[in-house]
């Protein structure tokens, strides 16, 4: 399982690439509606990991510390240092 937020992206990219590119078979027997929901989960998890990216380094760009970044986002701020650090500067 992905790790790293670039792991996460590349992941959720590959997934949605994947479901893009899906073409079904009989053999299959997937509802076609089902694969859609799926690939569109997928693309909004990547959508939302951008945008928490985004919206962190908007935050660090404006002063707000590690320590208050990691309570909005669930973690601790060395966790979300570390998790995010390296894709704000």
């Amino acid at each position: 399982m992905p790790r790293s937020v670039d792991e996460i992206l590349e992941h959720a990219d590959d997934l949605a690439a994947r479901f893009e590119n899906y073409e079904p078979s009989e053999a299959d027997e997937l509802n076609s509606d089902i694969v859609a929901q799926l690939r569109s989960a997928v693309q909004e998890r990547s959508d939302a990991e951008r945008h928490i990216i985004d919206a962190i380094r908007a935050a660090r760009h404006g002063g707000v510390s590690w320590a208050a970044i990691g309570t909005f986002i669930g973690t601790s701020g060395e966790a979300a240092r570390q998790r995010y650090g390296d894709k704000v500067a």
